[in-house]
C-alpha cells in the first residue's frame, strides 16, 4: 500500500468532500481533517498504528478523542476514522486530508503553489510569478517560497500533480540522463 496511498485515499476524500459540500461546511471539515492528520502524526499515537497488540477500536477512540478536544468533528468523520481503523487504513488520513484540500481549493478557484528557489525572491518577483501562474492555471494562486541552494539557479514549481522544473540542477540531471543513452 505504501506506493499507492493517494490512489487508495482518493475515493475516501471524494466521499468526504461530497458530504462536506452537501452540508456547506467545507472549511469545518478541512479543519477537522487537518487536525486528524496532526493527531495521527503525533509519535505517541503513530507508534501504535501498526501494533497488533493495540485494539483498533481503542486506537480509533484515542484519535477521535484527541482531535475532538481541539475541533468540532462531524459524526461522519468519526465514522470515517472507525472505518479506516477497521480496515487498517488509518495512515490514509493525511492523504485524504490533502486530497480534500485540493478539491476544496479547486471548488473555490484556488491553487496552492510551492516555489523552490536557490535564492530569496523579492516581493516584485513573487508578484510577477503569481500573476504568471494565475494566467497559466486559470485560478487564484497562493505561493509558498522555499529556498534550496542545491537548485543552483532557476525555479522549481509544484502544485497538485504538476511539477515545472526550470532549475539548473533539473536541467543538469536531464542532460546527464540524455548522455547516458
Amino acid at each position: 500500500m505504501a506506493g499507492d496511498t493517494t490512489t487508495i485515499a482518493r475515493p475516501y476524500a471524494e466521499a468526504v468532500f461530497a458530504i462536506a459540500h452537501e452540508q456547506d461546511a467545507l472549511q469545518r471539515w478541512s479543519d477537522a481533517l487537518t487536525m486528524l492528520s496532526a493527531v495521527l502524526s503525533d509519535p505517541q499515537i503513530s507508534v501504535h498504528i501498526g501494533d497488533p497488540n493495540v485494539p483498533r477500536q481503542r486506537l480509533c477512540d484515542l484519535i477521535v478523542t484527541s482531535a475532538a478536544a481541539r475541533v468540532d468533528l462531524a459524526p461522519e468523520l468519526v465514522n470515517l476514522v472507525q472505518l479506516l481503523g477497521e480496515y487498517d487504513r488509518l495512515m490514509l488520513l493525511p492523504d485524504i486530508a490533502r486530497l480534500f484540500e485540493q478539491q476544496k481549493n479547486a471548488e473555490q478557484g484556488l491553487r496552492h503553489v510551492v516555489v523552490r528557489t536557490p535564492y530569496p525572491l523579492s516581493a516584485e518577483d513573487q508578484e510577477t510569478l503569481a500573476t504568471a501562474l494565475r494566467t497559466r492555471f486559470g485560478a487564484q494562486v497562493t505561493l509558498s517560497i522555499e529556498e534550496d541552494p542545491t537548485l543552483i539557479g532557476g525555479l522549481e514549481i509544484r502544485t497538485d500533480d504538476v511539477v515545472i522544473d526550470g532549475s539548473i540542477r533539473g536541467r543538469l540531471q536531464q542532460l546527464a540522463t540524455e548522455l547516458q543513452f
